[in-house]
């Protein structure tokens, strides 16, 4: 249990996504405008790392690393197939954004038409991949604290993706210098929130 709380409260605030690596930039800026589209956007990036991760987790231990097919018997005990993980875990997350897409579009057509492109962009956002990639270097023990690693690793990003939204809408109200209005403003209050989330590396775990 100890572990589980961890890795999820680590990958949350230490091992942020946006402000730990930079990952899911372009979508993390171009859709923070307003809270409602940062919701939406937040909430699929975050349901498509828990399945997709999982399910990277079971087709990287069972199929594509080092002896993961000796499960089919003795002769495949020395096949590895980890050259094929790019290409596999990218295949996953295009198939699950693209369901993630279609169930948007049917029940929340307002929320699809505001995220625009930026939906089927979630296939390849760095942060969805780099999830699946950082599962193999941790070597997780079971696809449980795998899957706690990526609600975590989701929400971190949704944490992100609001705060700054939020933050960009009180901008409105506020006098920001002609040269720095839009996108680059959004570039020092991301610094700044970064700074911020640095100071979570301290803690002891």
């Amino acid at each position: 249990m100890q572990d589980i709380l961890n890795i999820f409260v680590k990958s949350i605030f230490v091992d942020n996504m946006v402000f730990a690596y930079f990952l899911g930039m372009c979508s993390f800026l171009a859709v923070s405008k307003s809270v409602k589209t940062a919701t939406g956007l937040g909430i699929a990036v975050t349901l498509v790392l828990t399945i997709t991760l999982p399910v990277n987790y079971l087709l990287n231990k069972y199929v594509l690393s080092a002896g993961a097919l000796k499960w089919l018997g003795a002769g495949f005990a020395n096949v590895d197939l980890s050259f094929l993980s790019f290409i596999i875990f990218i295949a996953v997350i295009a198939a699950i954004v693209q369901i993630v897409e279609m169930i948007v579009e049917k029940y929340s057509p307002s929320l699809y038409n505001s995220l625009g492109i930026y939906l089927p962009l979630i296939a390849v956002n760095c942060a969805i991949l780099g999830g699946s990639l950082f599962m193999q270097q941790k070597e997780f023990a079971d696809v449980g604290l795998a899957t706690t690693y990526a609600l975590g690793s989701g929400l971190g990003w949704f944490l992100a993706i609001i705060s700054l939204a939020a933050i960009r809408e009180k901008l409105a109200y506020s006098h920001v210098p002609a040269p720095l209005r839009g996108i680059g403003i959004t570039f020092i209050i991301t610094g700044l929130m970064g700074i911020a989330f640095m100071s979570f590396m301290g803690i002891s775990w």
